[in-house]
């Protein structure tokens, strides 16, 4: 197995891994936004979102920007929570400024890529060479994002085809759960940071 191929897998497992449950609960979160049969507003969503923890991984790994961990995860349980009750409270039949939403999405995906790059910082160690590692840590990243969205998709179509009735209360409940989890999550984080 190659250098190129251990990055890349890396990428993926970091998505994919239940201990990465914070990502994967924002990712499904991003694909409730809209209805199914507006995929080009949610393919915008998860491109913002690229967008935003390129840069940020780009920074980190190259020590541009410095900041910690335990911090980041808290900002992270953060965006989740914002990210919940905006849809929680939005209501249906209210348009929403599509530019806005993306600009706000890229800048939590900014604050995701911060959690991403300390993984890859810990595996470089003091690595010359980072662009190359980054690149595939990157783009396994992005494979694992499409794999969580085609997942949460293939749940949505089949309770449209098989149970239209349970679409919007499964999203409800759905997103309630995730927001009472990050809640939980992040007062656990915040009070790890209280002198032992």
């Amino acid at each position: 197995m190659n250098d190129w191929q251990i990055w890349f897998e890396t990428g993926i497992l970091h998505i994919l891994d239940l201990g990465g449950y914070d990502h994967i609960m924002f990712i499904a979160l991003l694909v409730f936004t809209y209805p199914i049969n507006e995929w080009q507003k949610l393919l915008g969503l998860i491109t913002a979102f690229t967008l935003g923890h390129t840069v940020t991984l780009i920074l980190s790994v190259t020590r541009i920007i410095e900041f910690p961990l335990r911090y980041t995860e808290i900002l992270i349980m953060i965006t989740i929570i914002i990210t919940a009750i905006n849809q929680l409270l939005a209501r249906k039949n209210t348009p929403n400024r599509v530019s806005t939403v993306y600009l706000i999405i890229c800048f939590f995906g900014i604050i995701h890529g911060l959690g991403f790059s300390y993984l890859l910082k810990v595996m470089l160690g003091g690595n010359e060479n980072v662009m190359a590692p980054l690149l595939m840590f990157n783009v396994g990243l992005e494979i694992g994002q499409l794999v969580v969205v085609s997942l949460v998709v293939a749940v949505l179509l089949l309770i449209g085809k098989y149970a239209k009735a349970i679409e919007r209360p499964f999203r409800l409940s759905v997103i309630s759960i995730i927001l009472v989890v990050s809640i939980i999550l992040c007062f656990s984080r915040i009070l790890n940071l209280a002198p032992q």
